[in-house]
């Protein structure tokens, strides 16, 4: 029976694999159910061109067509390093019962990936963000979730 040291060390191959082949930076993750990987992801933001295209996003969107669902309340995942604030936000929706990372937040800024000014941003009013929001046609965009709420076939998440 494989244990979870197993699954870390092939989110840590996948990382070097991966990176060696000029996909992106140095990232993999494994998504584990019922001890069996249902999902392998890694950094690919040069391969696709895609900002979005991180090791855990990936294994997260794999593991749910695999498994035909949105979340992933019995799995495990498994990933190469601390996750970032967009991965954190996408392991949340995901709803994984645990976590496991390797490298640290703060090993990965030592290598030049700082997400320390993401998180220091997003702790700052949106006035005083680099990139500027602007609230706009709130009053119409709320028919949607008017329409939303009143939705008597929807499925909640």
């Amino acid at each position: 029976m494989k244990q979870k040291e197993d699954f870390m060390r092939e989110a840590i191959r996948l990382s070097v694999e991966k990176m060696e082949e000029g996909c992106g930076g140095p990232f993999g993750c494994v998504i584990v159910s019922n001890g069996e990987i249902v999902a392998r992801g890694y950094n690919n933001v040069l391969g696709s061109n895609d900002p979005t295209a991180h090791a855990e996003v990936e294994a997260i969107r794999k593991a749910c067509t695999s498994l035909g669902t949105h979340q992933l309340n019995d799995c495990e995942l498994y990933t190469s390093c601390e996750p970032c604030p967009m991965c954190i936000g996408a392991i949340y929706w995901a709803r994984p019962k645990k976590v496991y990372y390797a490298n640290s937040r703060e090993d990965a800024e030592r290598i030049g990936f700082d997400d320390k000014f993401i998180y220091q941003e997003l702790d700052k009013p949106k006035a005083e963000r680099r990139i500027p929001m602007e609230q706009l046609l709130a009053d119409e965009a709320k028919e949607a979730f008017e329409k939303w709420v009143a939705k008597e076939d929807k499925t909640s998440y």
